[in-house]
């Protein structure tokens, strides 16, 4: 018992013993190297666990050995990501310990990168960076920029570093200094400096130092032009001729230019031009090329050959330097005449209205102080081709204006004149323009029926054209007189009218019917205006209702434009007759259905329209019901009854006749109104006679059936009476009458009573005299049927014939 507590009492002391060692526990680590911390559990019997972890919960970015008791962490290469705080715990039996190692890493295996020192702008602001790529930490870093041993600019904590400045002259070939520090402690002297140096290259533009003076030379000499310039880039020479108006063209290609064998043409100035990739300078000098008078030229415009009164311009032009003076001289047989004569390279001379005697050699002599050249060119002046044109006859229409045109060619500008036929000038009307004249007549009338003459002169050329004026009138359309309406069979006679027509000699009057000729004449010659008439006479046949006839009036005169010389007239035929083709008609149709709509309509055909008259006959009255004026009219009995059966007539009038046309219309109605009456009563003794008589209302007639309804037999009655004969006990009960036509039927139901006898005395009176009051009934009774039934066919409706009661 004592040995088991010593053992509890030993045991946790032995678990609680154990400690645990972390080397290095302060490590600065090189990015890329290879690096290990090891970590051990020391004084444990038990079982011993070792992990590793970061302080912050993010993964061990390293290789884990461990083996019993021993761990090794391995950074292999060390990188960025090792930099933290590293935890190494440890576990003897149920007992844990930990151990804290620092990890601090830095990087700093570059120099410093310098850009932007190629490309420095003279005078303008220029930026310079410096960089240290995969430097770590950057908060560790310092950044110095320095010329020579002059500190220009610090920047700290930064691995890149930005210096402005405006390059001067003097730092076209100096020198700047990058230099990047690493501070943090521990790292190796040897490696916390780098630094890096670069020449600065400074870009301007083109200056041009030196360039040739104002060259005078003769012409033929070859002088050389000098041009000097600096820059950086180095600049290119490039020389340019410039023209007289400003255009230029590239003549040499680097400092010297040689201008070999001068001519005046290469006078002027020469520009200089010095380029590279940031800009140019220009700068020019003027070369001057003295000579005689050379290229001098004569010239006549608008040709050397010219018509008379033209103008004519004769020009001199010449080079030569210095410029010097021109004569112009026209040289003929017996004369030498200086026309013009000044200081310049070029003089003219115009002759405003050039005449035959111009016709000569011209010439002109250019001088200088070098000097002189001739040159000269024959000047011929020739008449003008004058040709004149106009229209040899003009027809116009009476009352218009009309223009006649005379043209003329071969001369720039004739003049005109105009004359009449009786060689009379006419001036007011003449209006003229370059080569057009034109005479403005009118209104025109009979007295401008005559010749005119154009005359057209240029120098002395004098050419003339005349016209013939011709005048017609034909200002409206014909007139066509109709008297009509005309009657049928009868004469009928048109006439047409045409007013103010000339020359009446040359009108055609034509009479068509479509285009068919039905009569032509001509007018009479006349030298004034006339009216001209032509009739047309026909008998008129009932085909010519309606008919089209035109009168065409034609003026026969091809030199008149075929729309002005026809015009025409249509006159329409109207014929009057009496009232024909007059129908009726009954719609929907003239057999109807009592209380149906029914409509009764006239139509006539007469000329004039006149009035129609709608009747209504039967035996007893003639009723007026539509009297309507014009070719038609018509009646509807929105309701028709029974008494609506009747002969319906239309009459149609006009001042010229009548005329007639009817038509039956018949309504029918089923059974209506029936009534039963029993003769002499529903209630009789054995052995008398009954008659059952039956009226209703209907057409057509219906048929009466008589049913005994116990027994079911049937008696059948055309007029609705009925005659029971010797009547016994047995025929008591009810009993049925059917009334039925094709469109319905009714009913009725009545009982008779026949009474048994009690004793066989003889008849007394009235059993004899009533069977034959009821025969006699009967007979009067069916006389009444019939007759009612004949006038039911000519009313349209049947009523069954009424019975009396008998006598006796």
């Amino acid at each position: 018992m004592y040995l088991i507590l010593l053992w509890v009492l030993i045991l946790p002391v032995t678990a609680f013993a154990f400690h645990m060692e972390l080397k290095p526990k302060n490590a600065l680590l090189k990015v890329g190297d290879r690096h290990e911390l090891q970590c051990s559990v020391k004084d444990c019997n038990e079982k011993v666990t070792i992990s590793w972890a970061l302080l912050e919960d993010k993964p061990v970015f390293a290789k884990i050995h461990t083996s019993g008791s021993e761990s090794v962490a391995v950074f292999d290469p060390v990188a960025t990501a090792h930099d933290d705080t590293l935890l190494c715990k440890g576990s003897c039996g149920e007992s844990t310990k930990q151990q804290r190692a620092v990890v601090k890493v830095y990087s700093f295996p570059e120099a410093p990168v310098i850009s932007g020192h190629d490309r420095l702008l003279l005078g303008q602001t220029n930026t310079l960076t410096c960089e240290v790529t995969d430097a770590y930490p950057a908060e560790h870093l310092r950044l110095e920029w320095l010329r020579g041993d002059s500190m220009l600019q610090t920047d700290a904590e930064s691995v890149v570093s930005t210096y402005t400045f405006t390059p001067t002259p003097e730092d076209k070939h100096a020198s700047i200094t990058c230099r990047a520090t690493h501070d943090q402690e521990g790292v190796p002297d040897d490696e916390k400096t780098k630094e890096t140096s670069v020449s600065l290259t400074v870009l301007y533009a083109p200056q041009i130092t030196s360039i040739s003076e104002l060259t005078v030379v003769r012409v033929g000499s070859s002088p050389t032009l000098m041009c000097h310039a600096e820059g950086n880039p180095r600049p290119e020479i490039q020389w340019k001729a410039i023209g007289p108006h400003g255009q230029a063209v590239i003549v040499g290609q680097s400092e010297e230019l040689v201008l070999t064998e001068m001519t005046l043409v290469d006078s002027g100035q020469y520009e200089c031009v010095a380029s590279n990739t940031i800009g140019n300078s220009t700068a020019s000098v003027n070369v001057i090329v003295e000579a005689p008078p050379t290229n001098t030229s004569i010239k006549v415009s608008p040709a050397s050959k010219v018509k008379e009164g033209e103008i004519v311009t004769v020009s001199c032009l010449s080079d030569g330097a210095p410029v010097g003076r021109m004569v112009l001289r026209r040289l003929s047989e017996d004369q030498d005449v200086a026309l013009q004569s000044s200081n310049g390279s070029s003089t003219s001379f115009t002759l405003s209205s050039a005449l035959l005697a111009d016709s000569a050699l011209y010439q002109c002599e250019a001088f200088n102080e070098h000097g002189s050249q001739k040159v000269s060119t024959l000047l011929s002046v020739e008449a003008y081709p004058l040709e004149v044109e106009m229209v040899s006859g003009v027809m116009a229409e009476m009352g218009s204006k009309l223009v006649l045109s005379c043209l003329a060619s071969g001369c720039p500008q004739p003049a005109f004149s105009w004359r009449s036929m009786l060689d009379m000038p006419v001036h007011s009307h003449a209006r003229n323009q370059d080569f057009l004249s034109q005479l403005h007549l009118g209104p025109l009338g009979l007295a401008h029926e005559q010749a005119y003459t154009c005359e057209a002169k240029c120098g002395s050329v004098i050419k003339s054209k005349q016209a013939e004026v011709k005048v017609f009138s034909f200002p409206s359309d014909p007139i066509i007189e109709n008297p009509g309406p005309f009657l049928e069979d009868g004469e009928a006679t048109l006439y047409c009218s045409v007013a103010d027509v000339y020359p009446a000699s040359h009108v055609q009057i034509q009479w068509l019917d479509g285009e068919t000729e039905l009569h032509s004449g001509v007018g009479r010659y006349s030298s004034e205006l006339q009216n001209v008439t032509s009739t047309l006479s026909f008998s008129v046949e009932p085909e010519d209702q309606g008919r089209r006839i035109t009168c065409r009036v034609g003026l026969q005169m091809d030199v008149v434009h075929q729309s002005r010389r026809e015009r025409q007239a249509v006159t329409v035929l109207e014929l009057h007759y009496a009232p024909r083709g007059t129908t009726i008609t009954v719609s929907p149709a003239s057999e109807v259905k009592e209380g149906e709509s029914v409509t009764v309509s006239c139509l006539s055909d007469g000329a004039p329209v006149g009035w129609m008259v709608l009747r209504r006959l039967s035996e007893d009255q003639d009723v007026k019901l539509q009297s309507h004026n014009g070719s038609s009219t018509s009646f509807t009995l929105s309701s028709a009854l029974l008494a609506d059966s009747a002969l319906y007539q239309c009459e149609a009038f006009n001042e010229h006749g009548s005329q007639k046309a009817s038509t039956h219309v018949t309504v029918k109605a089923p059974p209506r109104n029936t009534t039963v009456l029993v003769y002499p009563s529903t209630e009789v003794q054995e052995g008398q006679n009954v008659t059952v008589c039956c009226r209703s209302v209907s057409f057509p007639p219906p048929v009466v059936v008589l049913r005994k309804l116990d027994n079911g037999t049937e008696l059948y009655s055309p007029d609705g009476n009925f005659l029971l004969v010797n009547l016994t006990p047995k025929d008591t009960g009810l009993y049925q009458v059917n009334v039925t036509n094709d469109l319905g039927y009714e009913t009725k139901i009545f009982s008779i009573n026949v009474m048994e006898k009690h004793s066989s005395s003889s008849p007394d009176w009235n059993q004899i005299v009533i069977p034959a009051v009821c025969v006699g009934m009967m007979v009067t009774t069916t006389v009444l049927v019939l007759d009612n039934l004949r006038r039911a066919r000519r009313k349209g409706s049947y009523e069954l014939a009424k019975c009396k009661p008998g006598t006796a």
